[in-house]
């Protein structure tokens, strides 16, 4: 069975679970981390490649 997303409505037939705080805070302290480490991965995304070619020594 696929994994669902909290933002999928709940199958049909089923009540929708209610969270506690402590549940809640968790959650979002895992989303948090989560989008922290994804930046962190993606940096320096916006610095170009740098188009340096050496040139060959002089003989």
């Amino acid at each position: 069975m696929p994994t669902r997303d909290r933002k999928d409505p709940p199958p049909p037939g089923s009540t929708p679970a209610n969270e506690s705080d402590t549940q809640r805070r968790e959650r979002k302290q895992h989303e948090s981390s989560n989008q922290d480490e994804a930046l962190e991965e993606t940096f320096p995304a916006s610095d170009p490649v740098s188009p340096f070619v050496p040139a060959k020594v002089p003989k």
